[in-house]
């Protein structure tokens, strides 16, 4: 186990390899966004229209959709993994597709656990439309598609929410990207495997180098939200406003 001396030191070298630039650190990086950038984009488009159908239509079984889409934002990642490892291997039912230990299965493991994320917080955010407002809409005799992008706009909060959520579990999963990837240097190696394995290899400067861009990309997809939403500067303002109207 590495001391706090170790730790120290292991946190001052993996800053110095992120300001220099370090190709290693940077094409790791990189990979990871491209996989869980791709997974985020598709699981907003699948994830939305999912959402927004569940909360404006009204079908036989939606009940039980419903449930089984929140259901499916706890599914464990080893289990989506392992399922996927044996649809993808090459004795499996999807082996001739040959995306076993790719990017792209990588993708389609991200995207099936940001899917029912953005879906679920979807659904809650237009369920939670002020009812006079779609009443109003319909009032006017405003066309479905045409309601159904007023409703989205005043969801828009919730529709931004979702998606930043489902990118901050997309980034930082580990264990169904490891089955499907397999970790291989230059090709599938992710921030998050990346770290587990360095750890286990005892190169902590790089394993700590990796942590501090994972956590600066999840505390930049935070300060994302907060400026979506107008909350970024809403302590601030009026702290700047008191201090310029105040006694001279």
């Amino acid at each position: 186990m590495p001391g706090w001396d170790e730790i120290l030191s292991g946190m001052v070298h993996g800053l110095q390899l992120i300001l220099s630039g370090d190709p290693g650190v940077i094409q790791i990086t990189l990979l990871s966004l491209r996989v869980s950038g791709g997974a985020t984009l598709l699981g907003a488009l699948v994830g939305i229209s999912l959402g927004a159908l569940l909360s404006l239509a009204d079908f036989r079984g939606r009940t039980f959709v419903v449930a089984l889409v929140n259901t499916m934002t706890g599914l464990p990642p080893v289990v989506v993994g392992l399922v996927l490892y044996l649809l993808l291997s090459s004795s499996g039912p999807l082996g001739f597709l040959k995306l076993l230990y790719t990017p792209e299965a990588m993708v389609v493991a991200q995207l099936i656990m940001v899917i029912p994320i953005v879906a679920s917080i979807t659904l809650s955010a237009i369920s939670s439309v002020d009812q006079e407002t779609k009443q109003a809409v319909r009032s006017l005799g405003a066309s479905p598609f045409r309601e159904l992008l007023i409703i989205l706009n005043e969801a828009r909060v919730g529709l931004l929410t979702s998606v930043v959520v489902g990118f901050g579990s997309a980034i930082s999963e580990v264990g169904a990207i490891m089955m499907v990837g397999g970790n291989l240097l230059g090709h599938t190696r992710a921030l998050t495997t990346a770290v587990v394995l360095l750890t286990n290899q005892g190169e902590f400067a790089q394993a700590i180098a990796l942590g501090m861009v994972l956590l600066a990309l999840g505390f930049s997809v935070n300060v994302l939200l907060m400026f979506l939403r107008g909350e970024l500067f809403s302590g601030t303002l009026p702290y700047l406003t008191a201090r310029r109207s105040g006694p001279k």
